[in-house]
């Protein structure tokens, strides 16, 4: 039985580039006492956070709600393998 990988990634595009060179990866900052800060999104993949999809979930609708000129990205829920 092959294993299902469930480890996700959060991969942003801007609406009108289709080259994946592009895309920026979400790194979820955390406070001390580790509550949910928010998110940055960066150009390493490797550098990325690794999340449940619970998690990147909830890191869509933080970029959605918070992130100026969400408007022109398109987010996405990748898994980690791709």
């Amino acid at each position: 039985m092959e294993k299902i990988d469930r480890r996700y990634l959060v991969q942003q595009n801007k609406v009108n580039e289709t080259d994946n060179k592009k895309a920026v990866f979400a790194k979820v900052m955390h406070a001390k006492d580790g509550k949910f800060e928010g998110v940055s999104f960066i150009k390493n993949k490797e550098k990325a956070s690794v999340m449940t999809i619970a998690d990147a979930s909830a890191v869509i609708e933080w970029a959605a709600s918070k992130k100026a000129g969400a408007h022109e990205y398109v987010t996405k829920i990748i898994c980690k393998g791709q």
